[in-house]
């Protein structure tokens, strides 16, 4: 192990609780050890996971956060004491590690709660919204500290809780806690007086108009917050650990508005004046650790970095609250470990925190230690897998049933939260198959092959592995897609799996008798309609290192076009964007995380944004763009980008022996390559 990283690898205390590293795994939705969406019990895949992370050589974790109202069929997660004894039969198991477990528990989501199509329907019509109160009770689950907008829907907004249900609340974590104390835990955390869930709701200004004992002073906003550790401690003990996530500033302009790194804006929610008077109010009312990051649900891209935000986004602000507190602090947010290390042994934080990292790479920590950094498999901080709930002009959570019962799986990584079905199962028959194509989706499926003891042989017409992954990964922000790429290469060394380069293969049946995985690509979709299509550079083209003029337009505003117009703005460009919808990233399966950060920068830097309207010419002047009355209007430039999508292009057909993945097979993004690819080698 690097010498630099030594701090990360001491113990500290969390006020009796020794821990034996300063590696937090920090909580996320769908990691639950009582289930996530469902009725409560003791959740097998969760608990599988946080004890592989464990035995990885974290030192505390934490599970994923846990309603203490079921939103889902009502419960009370205090309700059923069977799960508790079965978390109490499992917690062996956990501490043989040396690693101490906190069971993260929240209030819920108030105003934040992801509303969907379906939500809407049952909660504007009368008749559906009585029917369905029972499983799914809206006017509870998004009840606020006052009436205040969704975050996701404009038809289910929020009420004022009452008081009584405000001390129903603060009963049920006292409760909770002491059977989870009974059970064996180390310690609860709080959730939270952060990202804009329901207690932070109550501290926030902007959504807090209450005139009653929770509304006004700041004693009054973060009084919820402080009776709950009061009333934990009265029946827990004050030795019992009790830590609090905290946003350290709320980054927020207004609803459903976000601050970006370096705006200047005016803040609404908690800035940093209040926040160090907050802090030191919520350590003297018990709290014995703040586990910190920044915003909230209308700046989301704060506590859910994607990969435009820059490393280390919340360290500054949590080194800076460390200094009005006592207690441990703990930062999160897209950290790299020497810098968190550095900043522990200087005695600016106190532990570090991660989270996605373990979706990727479970063994991440072990790696680190043993220095194989180079084995480790990045996050690339897609959320494709993890969190992929989609909001754009027209819809609220436009996210399948699928991933809203199963968050925490990870687009780079096929087995993660998922090993009942993605596991790898030694072949009963070894077989040479043939992979033809050498991006991700093909040496994806040829990791997979190799390791179920296939004998895996790949054919790449190019050059050099990565396919379209190469164009893909190279904007200036994209180093994490780049360590990705440069793990999938290494593995295929690492497995000695035989690889042909410059070997174009025009017929599978030059590989008669073999099976065969496809993974061909894509091909551009040129707009051949337009009278000056062929003035434009395609999008793989441009990213490939084709010269652009100092003004371009960017024809298609979907996420590849949006991330071209930021990496233009970037080098110093004048980029404008036209889309033919009527908002940027309409697209499913992409966080609004991701896409709200672009949205925001662009409208922050001005760039000249054209939505519902249709490229009608390509010129040397620059373009024309019309609406959809007909009305055209002509755009100077100097480049115009076409990123209008792509077209499969497989070389055979799938069934028999032939497997398709990638986009040969359906167009989509890294989540669909990985996982089809890794199904594909799992059918031969």
């Amino acid at each position: 192990m690097k010498e630099e990283l030594n701090a990360l690898f001491t113990p500290w205390k969390i006020g009796n609780c020794e821990i034996k590293n300063r590696i937090v795994l920090t909580s996320m939705g769908g990691t639950d050890l009582f289930g996530w969406m469902e009725k409560n019990h003791f959740d097998e895949a969760g608990a599988d996971f946080i004890l592989e992370v464990a035995s990885n050589n974290a030192g505390l974790v934490l599970p994923g956060c846990q309603p203490v109202y079921n939103p889902m069929f009502g419960q009370w997660l205090f309700e059923n004491e069977k799960m508790y004894d079965d978390l109490a039969a499992w917690m062996p198991k956990l501490h043989a590690t040396g690693a101490k477990l906190f069971v993260q528990l929240t209030a819920g989501f108030g105003r934040s709660f992801t509303i969907s199509s379906m939500m809407e329907k049952l909660y504007t019509n009368p008749v559906l919204r009585a029917a369905s109160k029972p499983f799914m009770d809206l006017d509870k689950i998004t009840a606020s500290a006052s009436e205040s907008p969704n975050r996701w829907s404009d038809k289910v907004p929020s009420r004022a809780m009452t008081v009584a249900e405000i001390q129903e609340f603060i009963d049920a974590f006292a409760k909770t806690a002491v059977l989870l104390k009974k059970a064996g835990v180390d310690g609860v955390e709080v959730h939270a007086v952060h990202e804009g869930y329901l207690l932070d709701q109550f501290t926030l200004k902007y959504v807090n108009k209450r005139t009653d004992e929770y509304g006004g002073s700041l004693e009054n906003r973060y009084r919820f917050a402080a009776e709950i550790v009061k009333k934990i401690k009265e029946a827990c003990g004050k030795d019992f650990p009790v830590s609090l996530r905290y946003s350290v500033v709320s980054k927020t302009k207004d609803f459903r508005m976000g601050a970006l790194p370096g705006e200047e804006y005016r803040e609404v929610g908690r800035d940093m004046a209040e926040s160090e008077i907050a802090a030191k109010f919520l350590q003297d009312a018990g709290y014995d650790m703040l586990n910190c990051d920044n915003g909230t649900y209308d700046a989301w891209y704060w506590a859910h970095p994607p990969i435009y935000m820059p490393e280390n986004c919340n360290l500054e602000d949590v080194e800076h609250i460390r200094k009005f507190v006592d207690i441990p602090v703990v930062c999160a947010g897209r950290m790299d470990p020497a810098v968190a290390a550095k900043s522990i042994a200087e005695g600016k934080i106190d532990g570090a925190g991660f989270a996605r990292n373990f979706l990727a790479d479970p063994e991440w920590v072990t790696k680190l230690m043993e220095g194989r950094e180079e084995d480790i498999r990045p996050c690339i901080l897609c959320h494709n897998g993890c969190f992929n709930m989609c909001h754009y002009k027209g819809v609220p959570n436009d996210q399948d049933l699928f991933d809203s019962l199963h968050l925490a799986r990870c687009a780079v990584n096929a087995e993660t939260m998922q090993k009942e079905k993605h596991y790898i199962k030694p072949a009963l028959t070894p077989k040479k198959v043939i992979v033809i194509g050498g991006g991700i989706g093909g040496m994806e499926a040829a990791r997979v092959l190799k390791l179920r003891g296939h004998e895996p042989v790949i054919y790449e017409a190019s050059d050099v592995l990565g396919g379209t992954f190469i164009p893909a990964s190279s904007e200036s922000y994209k180093g994490k897609l780049r360590d990705l790429l440069a793990w999938y290469r290494r593995q295929m060394e690492v497995l000695g799996i035989e690889v042909h380069l410059n070997s174009r293969i025009a017929s599978i049946e030059e590989f008669p008798n073999m099976p065969v995985i496809v993974a061909t690509g894509s091909a551009p979709r040129y707009l051949r309609n337009v009278p000056g299509y062929e003035k434009m550079i395609e999008a793989c083209e441009y990213l490939n290192g084709a010269e652009v003029g100092h003004r371009v337009a960017v024809i298609g505003g979907g996420l590849t076009g949006c991330e071209i117009a930021y990496e233009l703005y970037l080098k110093g460009h004048e980029p404008i964007i036209v889309e033919m919808k009527d908002d940027l990233i309409a697209q499913h399966g992409v966080c609004l995380a991701n896409s709200s950060y672009l949205w925001e920068y662009f409208a922050w830097k001005k760039v000249p944004v054209y939505l519902s309207q249709k490229l009608a010419e390509v010129n040397d002047e620059g373009i024309v763009i019309k609406d959809k009355d007909g009305v055209k209007t002509r755009i100077p430039c100097d480049s115009v980008i076409s990123s209008a999508g792509y077209i499969p292009t497989p070389l055979a057909k799938n069934g028999g022996r032939v497997h398709l993945v990638g986009d040969c097979f359906r167009v989509g993004n890294l989540r669909s390559v990985i996982w089809r690819a890794y199904e594909a080698a799992m059918q031969i």
